[in-house]
């Protein structure tokens, strides 16, 4: 995936470590999955994985169990899934994924940490042809494989490339592969690590240090919101 890969994935970690409201969002992503599909995980794909994404960064089983019951309680509110897209700071494009109760107070936030930054939101769709939308797994590749075995393994469900770093073994396939590669992964008993969507920018532009600066205290600012799951760039 390259450099904007590589800035990006260190950016988010950086950021994601010092969220105060990391679990909250996870806990939404599950009471949307148990909400949609069901409380049971065996009999619920999203919500499978939307709990090992929870685990993967140290969610207490407590917390987990919480965000289960919330989607089955009669005083649940309703929780939807949105995305905004933007311009902020030196014309850095952002398309925003949120989570959230009250669609109202989150566009109104996401719209005054734009326009306090020197953006605007634009219509949604507006920078959709902007961005390219990947399945990515993070796995544990067995010890009895090899990476090439893998790719050769996995083609027919998808797979488009592996990476493989110091930080593990991750895929990349289509957005519409995603079941399609988690299913496999699952008959093979690949263990997922993570699994999500994600969307990287066609055309990544450089910022200067000085711009940078002030793109990623604005960053910071929209990914603290408690409605806000992810913000993808076109930094590359």
């Amino acid at each position: 995936m390259g450099r904007a890969f590589e800035y990006r994935k260190a950016a988010k970690m950086k950021r994601w470590g010092h969220m105060s409201r990391v679990f909250p969002k996870l806990g939404k992503l599950i009471t949307i999955a148990a909400k949609e599909g069901g409380p049971d995980p065996d009999m619920n794909p999203k919500l499978r994985q939307a709990i090992l994404n929870a685990k993967a960064e140290n969610m207490p089983k407590d917390n987990i169990d919480a965000a289960i019951k919330r989607a089955t309680s009669k005083d649940a509110a309703d929780m939807v899934e949105i995305v905004y897209e933007g311009k902020g700071p030196h014309g850095v494009l952002c398309v925003v994924e949120c989570a959230t109760d009250n669609t109202t107070r989150t566009v109104a936030n996401v719209r005054s940490y734009f326009n306090k930054n020197g953006g605007a939101l634009v219509p949604t769709g507006s920078l959709e042809f902007m961005f390219t939308r990947k399945a990515v797994f993070q796995i544990e590749l067995p010890a009895s494989m090899d990476k090439d075995e893998l790719e050769l393994e996995l083609i027919d469900a998808g797979l488009e490339e592996i990476d493989e770093s110091e930080d593990g073994v991750f895929l990349y396939t289509d957005w519409t592969a995603y079941g399609t590669m988690h299913e496999a992964l699952e008959s093979r008993k690949i263990n997922i690590i993570k699994a999500n969507l994600q969307r990287f920018a066609n055309n990544p532009v450089t910022f200067t240090d000085e711009e940078m600066a002030s793109i990623e205290a604005f960053l910071d600012k929209v990914e603290d919101d408690e409605d806000v799951q992810a913000v993808y760039t076109n930094i590359g």
